[in-house]
């Protein structure tokens, strides 16, 4: 029969073979939301029996909270440059069953993301070799470029409006003109090195 010194040296073993595997038992739920400055991974592990609560963002642990007697409630950070509020909901379904839920400035994450459609335009495109994600804010008209604000000169033309910025030794200018259309309403299209950038839709 093994000795109790003999039993806690194996158990200490695997705990520091499998410990990496104990860290990421309680994930619950991930969440990829598209901001201004990128693309954020949001991570959420949540410990059913001990209450843990523990949020990352893009890696980086934010809040970490141990042995929690409610398990529901819920948990506010910032994510990105611009210091956006994020709320994790946490519900009880039955018995002891639980849901996730995200919101981004006090909207649904889907309500957010369908408002956010709306509100900015996104262009990926590749330049020297590197992925540039460029995404206007149409209510400010603040331009982003891989996660940087970028410095803009605006300017009234015929048609419409230009806004100009440089990304390295690149001309970029994103044309603002009146669809004709009410519903439609303005059309931006992005213009790099006189060269039309498709939009995506993330």
């Amino acid at each position: 029969m093994a000795s109790r010194e003999e039993i806690t040296l194996y158990e200490d073993e695997v705990r520091s073979r499998y410990g990496y595997l104990e860290k990421m038992t309680d994930l619950v739920a991930v969440w990829e939301v598209a901001l201004s400055d990128g693309v954020h991974k949001i991570e959420f592990e949540h410990g059913t029996t001990s209450g843990k609560r523990v949020v990352y963002v893009d890696g980086k642990e934010e809040i970490r909270k141990e042995w929690m007697f409610k398990l529901v409630g819920k948990e506010t950070f910032t994510v990105g440059a611009a210091k956006t509020k994020a709320t994790i909901n946490i519900d009880a379904v039955s018995g002891f069953a639980y849901e996730y839920t995200l919101e981004i400035n006090g909207k649904s994450l889907k309500k957010y993301l369908e408002n956010r459609s709306k509100t900015t335009n996104t262009w990926i495109l590749s330049l020297d070799g590197m992925d540039c994600r460029v995404v206007l804010e149409k209510d400010t008209m603040d331009v982003w470029c891989n996660g940087k604000k970028m410095e803009t000169a605006g300017e009234f033309v015929e048609d419409g409006t230009e806004t100009h910025f440089s990304v390295g030794d690149h001309d970029c200018c994103i044309k603002a003109v009146s669809s004709g259309k009410r519903r439609e309403g303005i059309i931006h299209t992005l213009i790099v090195d006189d060269r039309e950038i498709p939009e995506v839709l993330e």
